[in-house]
């Protein structure tokens, strides 16, 4: 029982440390998880750019073409 009282003095220093590394932690991965989400935005305009280009790649030309083949 002795043990369990002296100990109790460095139980809250070490609460209070764990505290603090828990908001630490909090923030990086808040910070990841708005790096990622960026990423992600990135990937979705690159995206839609490539669609853009294959819209304007399927498009159908103004210019006739010759015909293939013997007349």
């Amino acid at each position: 029982m002795r043990s369990m009282l002296v100990a109790l003095p460095n139980t809250a220093a070490d609460v209070a440390q764990l505290r603090k590394d828990f908001e630490e932690l909090k923030l990086d991965i808040e910070d990841i998880l708005a790096d990622q989400n960026n990423i992600n935005e990135d990937t979705r305009m690159q995206l839609e750019l490539i669609n853009q280009s294959l819209a304007a790649l399927q498009a159908p030309s103004k210019k006739p073409h010759r015909p293939i083949g013997f007349k």
